[in-house]
């Protein structure tokens, strides 16, 4: 079933990507015009990237990638969304950006590019662990193409947040999902995503996965874990109650316990085996 449910999300993104390429949330005329679409917390875990090879995992249609590149670095994105993954490379050619852009699922990455170069870092972000049925398998494929000595760096939102109510009636924090992996995904069926209410009524399936989970695939993998942070915001309205903490993040409203909403975390791998 999980090739089922890994196809119907692929359904999902391509549908998606015009969508989002058209939104306001991504604001893609100003990126074209020179802007950046990564935020601060990336940019300082990251450090610089000067003429650095950067492998982005799950990069959607590029917008990150290509800022990567702007600042220097040799950039390889991969998505399995063909239709996102053709506006990348469109993208690439329209502002002269050099960059490389595969299709291809994460998790098989290795069978897709066999013999391919290491990268001095692995980058990947917001949103994206919840559609992998197998973080094992993740954590082996940033092994597979990291490095020793390169830098792995994940930004993306904390698993915590995920087991409250999201609904758009919300209006406290009220416990509706596990904290815990399940082999059988969440399904939902919604008309477009956090940054389009528009397109057609799609179906989704999503996987929780523990921070527990995301640290043991990695040194499961063997990379060393360098650091992990924890930050009381989210990059998107997570909950339809969240106000905005400044132009880039949104925050729960005063009078709410603070909890960790999005986590950063690095790690390497060792250049002794």
């Amino acid at each position: 079933m999980t090739d089922e449910y890994l196809a119907a999300n692929q359904r999902r993104w391509n549908a998606l990507t015009p969508l989002h390429a058209a939104s306001n949330y991504y604001d893609l005329a100003a990126f074209k015009a020179g802007g950046s679409s990564l935020r601060a917390i990336e940019r300082e875990q990251v450090g610089d990237v000067t003429g650095k090879s950067l492998l982005h995992l799950q990069c959607h249609f590029g917008m990150d990638t290509l800022s990567w590149a702007r600042l220097g670095a040799r950039v390889t994105g991969v998505d399995f969304s063909g239709e996102a993954i053709a506006l990348a490379r469109e993208l690439s050619a329209e502002l002269a950006i050099p960059a490389e852009f595969v299709q291809a699922d994460v998790l098989r990455l290795p069978e897709t590019l066999p013999g391919r170069e290491q990268f001095d870092i692995v980058f990947t972000s917001y949103g994206i662990l919840c559609w992998l049925p197998d973080l094992r398998a993740w954590g082996r494929t940033i092994a597979h193409y990291l490095r020793p000595g390169g830098l792995f760096c994940i930004v993306e939102g904390h698993p915590l947040a995920g087991v409250f109510d999201n609904e758009a009636d919300a209006t406290d924090l009220r416990v509706t999902h596990s904290y815990f992996h399940d082999a059988a995904p969440e399904h939902y069926e919604v008309r477009g995503s956090y940054a389009t209410g528009e397109g057609e009524v799609l179906a989704g399936y999503e996987w929780a996965h523990s921070l527990g989970d995301i640290i043991n695939a990695l040194t499961g993998a063997g990379l060393n874990i360098l650091s992990l942070q924890e930050y009381p915001f989210a990059s998107w309205r997570r909950f339809p109650f969240m106000v905005p903490a400044d132009a880039e993040w949104w925050r729960l409203p005063d009078g709410f316990p603070a909890l960790p909403l999005t986590f950063s975390l690095r790690a390497t791998k060792s250049q002794h085996p």
